[in-house]
């Protein structure tokens, strides 16, 4: 377990030759934030970027804020090997840190979101599952403890088919295309497989899912499949060194690259480097921009990196997985920084930060407020809708960079929201959950 406290604060404490030790005065205004991160392992090279962008931007708000209206961030992080028992392990560990509590969970992992949600209505912690999770967890009437902001696996779905029936001229030009899914075969995998389904039956193109075994670095069979089957168009459902090896493997049997799409967690620097050329044309969703053009990242860079004080290599900042960290954290705090306005300006609890992040409504002039104009798409979150709008672009790698080739694409909201509807109330069902009235206040 790796321990990051408040840079400020251990610095006031080596100045003082107490560091480590924080007055119970000043532990009183903490706010308690957990990181489930992984460093080590078959998926570090994903995980660390994330962590980095994650950490850095709690820091940075010490450091130029002075924490949310005068209440520090206190961040510590547990590896978990991206292992769904090391996950709740870590969560168990620090969920009753600092003074009440933490106030919110980004699990990192599908397969450790789906154990965790079982655990908050009791522990009544959020768990933050910025764009993976379980996607009939944006119906909040049935999962209050849950937010897959940003966009679920059914909307990203939904956006590659929108996509490419865009760039053929219209849905009904899909019909007797084949796409094959290429996906991590665990639960954060498989997620996409019933909305690609009903697609299919739709607009009439041929769909196939092909399965690979994590870590995946072995993929020498699928891609002759592959090969064998000349689909269209591959989507990669991938996860740390299976991406990579992936795209490898497609060069190798000369799959056309820019008939490759990814989710958003298959488009990263780790992805495409390792592939060299090969990545060329290579494309992916996008959940934001990435660069360090931006006003947040030029404060962390200011306020952090020009002091010697950053988590990561500063040429890293600003790449795709470390913007995720940071965008995914900052939700996060702002759904603080909205409970404070209804419960005081002090440590919350889980439960009060919970009804901020219920309440978010991210309008593009709070977001130039925040430093994420031109990063980041309008968010509006409610007791409806925990997902708060699903927005991607699609981005192509040029062996040097990130270029997005789309605007914004919304998920089909009419389409997927039964499926949500009906995939939550089944769950509902399961585990004798009744469903909150959303037209009472919360």
């Amino acid at each position: 377990m790796r321990f990051t406290r408040t840079l400020a604060l251990a610095a006031l404490g080596a100045a003082v030759g107490l560091t480590g030790l924080v007055g119970p005065a000043a532990a009183q205004n903490e706010q308690f934030i957990p990181a489930l991160v992984y460093r080590t392992g078959p998926y570090a090279p994903n995980g660390a970027p994330f962590a980095n962008g994650f950490v850095d931007y709690i820091n940075m708000i010490n450091e130029r804020d002075g924490g949310v209206n005068g209440v520090k961030l206190v961040v510590e992080e547990c590896e978990t090997g991206y292992a769904t028992d090391r996950g709740v392990e870590c969560f168990d560990r620090l969920k009753g840190k600092g003074p009440t509590g933490a106030a919110f969970i980004h699990p990192l992992s599908t397969g450790i979101t789906f154990a965790l949600i079982e655990k908050a209505p009791t522990d009544k912690i959020p768990v933050m599952s910025v764009g993976y999770g379980r996607s009939e967890a944006a119906d909040g009437r049935i999962f209050p403890w849950v937010f897959p902001l940003l966009g679920t696996y059914w909307s990203a779905a939904d956006i590659l088919v929108h996509h490419l029936a865009n760039t053929l001229g219209g849905y009904d030009k899909l019909k007797g295309k084949k796409i094959t899914l290429v996906f991590h075969d665990s639960p954060y995998g498989k997620e996409p497989i019933p909305i690609l389904q009903e697609l299919a039956k739709r607009h009439g193109y041929v769909f196939e899912a092909l399965p690979v075994t994590a870590p995946g670095v072995e993929q020498k069979a699928t891609w002759l499949q592959i090969r064998q089957g000349r689909p269209d168009y591959v989507f990669l459902w991938g996860w740390g060194v299976m991406n990579s090896t992936s795209i490898k493997e497609a060069a190798a049997v000369n799959f056309p690259r820019n008939r490759m799409y990814g989710v958003w967690w298959s488009g990263a620097e780790p992805d495409v480097v390792p592939a060299e050329a090969g990545a060329n044309g290579y494309n992916s969703l996008a959940l934001h921009a990435t660069g360090t053009s931006y006003g947040v990242v030029r404060d962390v860079l200011k306020h952090l990196y020009d002091k010697g004080k950053g988590a990561a290599k500063r040429e890293e900042v600003g790449q795709v997985l470390y913007n995720r960290g940071l965008v995914s954290v900052a939700l996060g705090i702002e759904g603080i920084r909205v409970a404070q306005e209804r419960f005081g300006k002090k440590p919350l609890t889980g439960e009060q930060v919970r009804w901020g992040i219920e309440n978010l409504n991210l309008t593009p002039e709070r977001i130039n407020q925040m430093g994420f104009e031109g990063l980041l798409a309008p968010l509006k979150v409610s007791c409806l809708d925990h997902e708060g709008g699903s927005r991607a672009r699609i981005q192509q790698w040029d062996g040097k960079g990130w270029k997005f080739i789309s605007d914004w694409i919304t998920a089909d909201d009419k389409l997927l929201r039964p499926f949500v509807e009906t995939a939550a109330a089944k769950y509902a069902q399961e585990k004798s959950i009744a469903a909150r009235d959303c037209s009472k206040p919360g």
